[in-house]
């Protein structure tokens, strides 16, 4: 899939894969899970609008990865459209959500949602 997940030493960590690094202009995502909200499966996310990408790769109907301004709100999308995708809502964050594909989307998002409530 397009990123790794992991969550380590009280830290959710967003690994893109392969040329998605050069594309959207980030080897990683690294963020402390005090400022994760939760995480949820969104299969329909990849069709939503996204604002204006400021750095980044977008091919409409296929693939966005990179910074996207919408609503005052920045958000990092590395998402292929067809695929499994979540969104991770953030708060004092760099990001305010991150959406993403992910291989086993639902254990990704269940992952998450533990590390934050333990």
């Amino acid at each position: 899939m397009n990123n790794n997940v992991t969550i380590e030493n009280g830290r959710l960590i967003i690994e893109p894969v392969g040329l998605d690094k050069l594309w959207g202009l980030r080897r990683r995502i690294d963020v402390p899970l005090r400022q994760v909200r939760g995480a949820t499966y969104d299969p329909g996310a990849a069709y939503a609008g996204k604002g204006l990408r400021a750095p980044g790769l977008a091919l409409p109907g296929v693939k966005w990865v990179g910074t996207f301004y919408r609503d005052g709100d920045r958000s990092y999308w590395n998402v292929r459209a067809g695929r499994p995708t979540i969104v991770i809502e953030l708060a004092d964050a760099p990001f305010a959500r991150l959406y993403l594909t992910v291989a086993d989307a639902r254990a990704v998002v269940d992952r998450i949602n533990a590390a934050i409530t333990a």
